[in-house]
């Protein structure tokens, strides 16, 4: 039995059932993505050149919301091909998951390598803080009082859109570039040296800080040449002002509800936060992460990853296993935290690790005595 009260029995229990592949189901969920996403660009494209100026970019501004919606989609489901777990065969999800990562402009296959690390130390605080990158008590209290206020409002909630854009537009774009240049003058200048050296035995020395292998900066590449020709091309059909104006925003937006949904699946008041020395996997599923308690049309956008402690507890269940899995072990469930729609802004302030207590915690919570003392500045609003 773990600290969880989850023994090792009942986890491989739920995995072996309802860790099952559909590819039916599978297809049938990027049709019902795909398809309306397409439809929905068109609608967006053909209302903005209605001549009433004011309802087209009202009709515009709803598509790009619904937009926004579908793109969320869009990421969950690359994320399950980064698992392997939407289709039955690797390949597929391989095949999916390159595909739905240029939609949402993500190299797939670098992305989930980095995820997987997430899952491998999810509530071990001493190995992966998150998407905020979240400061202990002892590292913040180290801040100036101007480090301070940029580190909260940098985790504002009204920061997330632009988190997104640079997330899902500007580094995966900007890092390939810089990685590439540097790549091409460090073999120019080697080759210079020494003549004889063939290019690859060169590029063999090479040592990047953005990819960690070939085959990472080979997926990085497809996705961006692939990526650029969509811009090109969609910027010849329909004019790039157009066309980058509703990319843009339907993106930036997406990205910013998605560093919002993972971010509150583990930064929330008392979330368990383990040291390297007291981690449990299985107790990190139950209690360093919530159930977030969403409207059914907003599960089915998001693909049931606010069922995120199932999802923990096991990355192979299938997003389409996960409500399933719950309502049949519920009684496991019972003391994963909820949190609701309106529960998130509160549910993001908490962006500190009290190490001591071993949760995650608030400045507001530590300034008024719970956890400790801690000198701070004026707490942002």
């Amino acid at each position: 039995m773990t600290d969880s009260g989850l023994s090792a029995d009942q986890k491989k229990e739920i995995t072996a059932r309802f860790a099952k592949k559909n590819n039916a189901i599978a297809c049938r969920q990027i049709a019902t993505t795909l398809i309306p996403f397409a439809l929905v660009w068109y609608l967006a494209i053909e209302s903005a050149s209605l001549d009433n100026a004011l309802a087209a970019w009202g009709l515009t501004a709803v598509c790009i919301a619904v937009l926004c919606l579908f793109l969320l989609s869009v990421f969950v489901l690359m994320h399950d091909c980064g698992h392997n777990a939407l289709f039955a065969k690797n390949s597929y999800n391989r095949a999916a998951g390159f595909f739905l990562g240029v939609l949402c402009g993500m190299p797939q296959y670098v992305w989930s390598k980095n995820h997987a690390f997430h899952h491998s130390t999810n509530g071990n605080w001493d190995r992966y803080r998150g998407p905020l990158a979240t400061l202990s008590i002892e590292e913040f209290n180290e801040l100036t009082p101007a480090q301070q206020i940029r580190y909260r409002v940098l985790r504002h909630i009204t920061m997330a859109p632009v988190g997104g854009f640079l997330y899902l537009i500007f580094n995966p774009r900007f890092t390939w570039i810089k990685g590439s240049l540097a790549l091409l003058v460090f073999v120019a200048r080697h080759k210079l040296r020494a003549p004889s050296r063939s290019l690859r035995s060169i590029a063999d020395d090479f040592q990047p800080r953005y990819w960690k292998t070939w085959k990472d900066y080979q997926h990085m590449t497809a996705n961006n040449l692939v990526l650029l020709t969509i811009w090109v091309l969609m910027s010849l059909a329909i004019g790039p002002i157009l066309f980058f104006t509703i990319y843009l925003i339907s993106l930036s937006l997406a990205g910013a509800g998605g560093i919002i949904l993972f971010t509150v699946q583990h930064n929330f008041e008392d979330s368990w936060a383990a040291d390297e020395e007291h981690w449990d996997y299985n107790r990190a599923a139950i209690e360093g992460t919530s159930f977030l308690v969403l409207p059914a049309w907003l599960n089915w956008f998001t693909a049931d990853i606010a069922y995120h402690h199932v999802h923990h507890l096991s990355a192979s269940i299938p997003n389409y296993q996960l409500a399933e899995c719950h309502r049949a072990y519920a009684h496991l469930f019972e003391d994963v935290t909820r949190i609701s729609l309106r529960d998130v802004p509160k549910a993001l302030r908490n962006n500190l690790w009290d190490r001591h207590h071993q949760r995650i915690t608030s400045v507001e919570q530590v300034t008024q005595g719970v956890g400790g003392n801690m000198a701070v500045s004026e707490p942002y609003t």
